[in-house]
C-alpha cells in the first residue's frame, strides 16, 4: 500500500508539473473563435474527452475501464485494481459564418482555432474504488471582429476562459457506484473594446474577470445486467449553484499617449456573478459477447435564468454621474440550457484482425444555449462520428474524431456559423500496479 500510495503522489505532481505548463497560456489559445463567447463567461464545454465527443458527447451512464469519464466521478469506480489511464486531448476548428449587415448585405467570414484540449489520468485506489486527477477548460473566450461607424471605427476582441483542475473518488457496491469530483476552478476572460476616431487617438477599454473558486459534482451510476451479454445503465449527476469568488474590474487607456491604463471601476464577484444548478441525467445499453456495442442517451439541464450577473458600477464621470459598465452586457439576458445528445460504439469482432477490432463511434446533439441576445435564444446542434485505433500494445488507443456543428440565433439568425471540429486524444492503458514474478 505504500508503494501504491507513493506511485499515485508522484503521478499527481507530475500531472501538476505538466498541466501547470499546458495550461499556463489558456488565455492564448484560440480553442473557441465566435463573437457569441463575447456574452456572459464565453462558450460552456461539457468535460467530454475525445472519445465521449465523437458519440455526441455522452457520457452520464458511460462505465469503462479503459476510458476516463470525468462527466459522471461515479464512473471511476470501474477501473480494475491493475490499470493507471492518461488521457490527452487536443482539437482544431474550422469556422465558416455569416450575418447580413447594414446595408442587406451577406458578409462572410473564416477562422481557424485549436489547442490542447484536457489532461486526464484515472487510477485505482483499491479493489471498489477509484479516483482520477486533470484539467480541462469548463468555458472558453475567443472573438475578434470591427465595424466602421459614423468617424471612426471600433474593434471588439477577447479571449480567456474558465479551467478546472480537478481530484475525483469513487466507490461501488455490487451494480451501484457513488463518486465525487472537486475542481479549482480558475482563469481569466477579458472583453477589449478599440474606439478608432477618424481625427484623434486610439483608444482602449478593457474588461477583466478573474475567477479563483472551488466547484462540486456528485455523480450517482446503476447498472443492472439483463444476462450474461447485455446490460443497462443509468447516471445521475449533481452541482449546485453557488456564488464565484474572484474580482472583475475596468480599465480605460490612450493607446497612442504615453499615459497609463486608469481603472475606472471594480467590483467583487461573490454575490454578484453565480454559476447555476447543473443535473445530468443518462441511460445507455451495451452488448458484448464477440462483438461489442453500446448506445447512450444523456440530458444535461443549467438553471441559467436563476444566476446573477452583475454589471460594475464605475466612477462618476466628468459632469459628477455615475454609470454601469455595459461592455459585453447590451441586450444580454440568460435563459435555461438544455442539451439533448445520443451515441454509440460498435467493435465489429473483439479478438478478429485489427480492422475488426477498432472502434466505430456516432453521435448527434441539440442545444438551446444560455445566451439570450435581444430576446433571441442561441441555439447549436451538430452529428459527430470517429474511431478508436489500437497501438501495437493492443491497450494503448488513438482517438480521432470529426464533427459538423452548426450555431445561430432565433428567431432572428443574427450570426449564422458553422464548425467542422477534428479531435485527437491518447489514451494511455497501462499495466502500474502488476507485479512481476522472477523465475
Amino acid at each position: 500500500m505504500k508503494k501504491i500510495f507513493s506511485r499515485i503522489c508522484r503521478m499527481a505532481a507530475s500531472l501538476a508539473i505538466l498541466s501547470g505548463v499546458a495550461f499556463g497560456a489558456t488565455e492564448l489559445k484560440a480553442d473557441v473563435v465566435t463573437p457569441y463567447s463575447m456574452y456572459g463567461y464565453g462558450v460552456i464545454g461539457d468535460r467530454a474527452t475525445s472519445y465521449q465527443r465523437q458519440m455526441g458527447s455522452v457520457g452520464y451512464a458511460m462505465r469503462s475501464g479503459r476510458q476516463v469519464n470525468v462527466m459522471n466521478p461515479a464512473s471511476y469506480a470501474a477501473i480494475d485494481s491493475l490499470t493507471f489511464l492518461f488521457d490527452m486531448g487536443a482539437d482544431i476548428s474550422f469556422l465558416w459564418s455569416e450575418e447580413n449587415n447594414s446595408a442587406g448585405k451577406k458578409q462572410r467570414d473564416r477562422q481557424t482555432g485549436g489547442g490542447l484540449d484536457y489532461l486526464t489520468m484515472q487510477f485505482p485506489i483499491g479493489k471498489y474504488m477509484g479516483g482520477s486527477i486533470g484539467m480541462l477548460p469548463y468555458t472558453n473566450v475567443g472573438y475578434s471582429f470591427g465595424n466602421e461607424i459614423a468617424h471612426g471605427a471600433v474593434e471588439n476582441s477577447g479571449r480567456g476562459g474558465i479551467n478546472q483542475a480537478y481530484i475525483g473518488f469513487a466507490g461501488q457496491f455490487k451494480g451501484a457506484a457513488l463518486g465525487v469530483n472537486v475542481s479549482y476552478d480558475f482563469g481569466n476572460i477579458i472583453n477589449d473594446y478599440y474606439a478608432t476616431p477618424e481625427n484623434s487617438g486610439q483608444s482602449l477599454t478593457e474588461r477583466v474577470m478573474q475567477i479563483r473558486d472551488w466547484n462540486i459534482v456528485i455523480g450517482a451510476q446503476y447498472t443492472a445486467k439483463l444476462d450474461r451479454e447485455n446490460s443497462l445503465s443509468f447516471g445521475l449527476t449533481y452541482s449546485p449553484k453557488k456564488s464565484l469568488h474572484g474580482k472583475t474590474w475596468v480599465t480605460t487607456q490612450e493607446l497612442r499617449s504615453d499615459a497609463a491604463a486608469d481603472t475606472i471601476g471594480s467590483i467583487g464577484l461573490k454575490g454578484n456573478f453565480e454559476m447555476p444548478t447543473t443535473i445530468g441525467a443518462g441511460v445507455s445499453f451495451k452488448h458484448e459477447r464477440s462483438s461489442r456495442w453500446m448506445m447512450e442517451f444523456d440530458v444535461t439541464y443549467q438553471e441559467w435564468s436563476k444566476v446573477k450577473y452583475s454589471g460594475i458600477p464605475l466612477l462618476p464621470d466628468k459632469n459628477g454621474i455615475g454609470q454601469t459598465d455595459g461592455l459585453a452586457f447590451s441586450g444580454m439576458k440568460f435563459s435555461n440550457r438544455m442539451r439533448y445528445a445520443a451515441g454509440g460504439e460498435w467493435v465489429p469482432k473483439i479478438r478478429g484482425n485489427y480492422a475488426e477490432r477498432m472502434a466505430y463511434r456516432i453521435g448527434a446533439y441539440y442545444c438551446d444555449d444560455y445566451l439570450k441576445l435581444d430576446g433571441n435564444r442561441v441555439r447549436e446542434y451538430g452529428v459527430t462520428c470517429g474511431v478508436g485505433l489500437h497501438t501495437p500494445q493492443d491497450k494503448t488507443m488513438i482517438n480521432i474524431g470529426f464533427e459538423w456543428k452548426n450555431r445561430r440565433a432565433y428567431p432572428n439568425q443574427l450570426i449564422g456559423e458553422n464548425y467542422f471540429n477534428i479531435t485527437l486524444g491518447v489514451n494511455f492503458n497501462e499495466l502500474w500496479f502488476w507485479q512481476r514474478k522472477i523465475r
